[in-house]
């Protein structure tokens, strides 16, 4: 499965965290995010991201693009509910997309860890099929 990882500047450490954590299973998909997330993800993981452009350059707008493309089968974006972000509308779109396109979201900790014990389950192997 194609997952799409997103931390907005203060959730940084709990996606280092959550990605440490679930390392195991996270190992057998391919991890997409955007530059800074991916890049600490990979420092403390080992794991191997592909990383679109910071988030605020155009990153959240490529992931959109895969998930309008049916390319990403999951995503946990991590944000930060309490800070306005400049790139907002962008943000807003690949909630939007995701409900649009029917792609698993988590936008928090207690979310993301269901989606992920949920794909170890096999619980999101329907995705298979729906491509």
């Amino acid at each position: 499965m194609n997952i799409g990882l997103v931390a907005h500047d203060a959730k940084k450490k709990l996606m280092q965290n959550l990605c440490i954590a679930y390392r195991g299973i996270l190992t057998k998909h391919d991890l997409y995010a955007t530059a800074t997330t991916g890049r600490l993800i990979e420092e403390v993981t080992n794991l191997n991201i592909h990383k679109y452009l910071a988030g605020h350059l155009g990153g959240t707008q490529q992931l959109g693009s895969q998930i309008e493309h049916n390319m990403i089968d999951m995503v946990i974006f991590l944000q930060d509910p309490l800070k306005p972000k400049k790139h907002e509308p962008d943000i807003f779109n690949i909630l939007r997309l995701c409900d649009i396109h029917n792609i698993p979201l988590a936008t928090n900790l207690a979310t993301a860890e269901l989606l992920i014990h949920a794909l170890e389950r096999g619980d999101l192997d329907w995705r298979d099929m729906y491509k």
